[in-house]
């Protein structure tokens, strides 16, 4: 149950930091969003990468903060990192076929699903 407020209070920090990137890489470079999501999702990327090593590297750090500041943080801050890092996994582990499939899917089954839910908005 610990490990459940941990990640609520990191999923909450993460969002709150996503928000605030967006508004700050509006302010300063007043382009669409696309940058700002793009910047995220890359700097979520690198974060989640440094962290999930030096959690790898130190033990003794217990579930609670690793849930808190990668499932939590990383997670409201961007899926696209924890997206990502499956992808590398198996991608070291041999599996390629796995990662290229899980990838493509993703895109065309994420677009397409989008496409779907504002099809039925329509009818509410």
């Amino acid at each position: 149950m610990l490990k459940l407020v941990f990640i609520g209070i990191g999923g909450g920090i993460g969002s709150i930091f996503r928000y605030l990137a967006s508004i700050w890489t509006e302010k300063f470079f007043q382009s669409d969003h696309y940058w700002a999501t793009f910047g995220v999702n890359i700097t979520g990327c690198l974060l989640i990468g440094f962290l999930s090593g030096l959690f790898d590297r130190n033990m003794n750090v217990s579930p609670e903060w690793k849930s808190l500041f990668i499932t939590g943080f990383c997670g409201g801050y961007t899926t696209f990192s924890t997206f990502s890092a499956e992808n590398l996994r198996l991608l070291q582990s041999g599996h390629v076929w796995t990662a290229v499939i899980y990838i493509a899917a993703s895109i065309i089954v994420g677009l397409l699903a989008v496409w779907v839910g504002l099809l039925f908005s329509r009818y509410f």
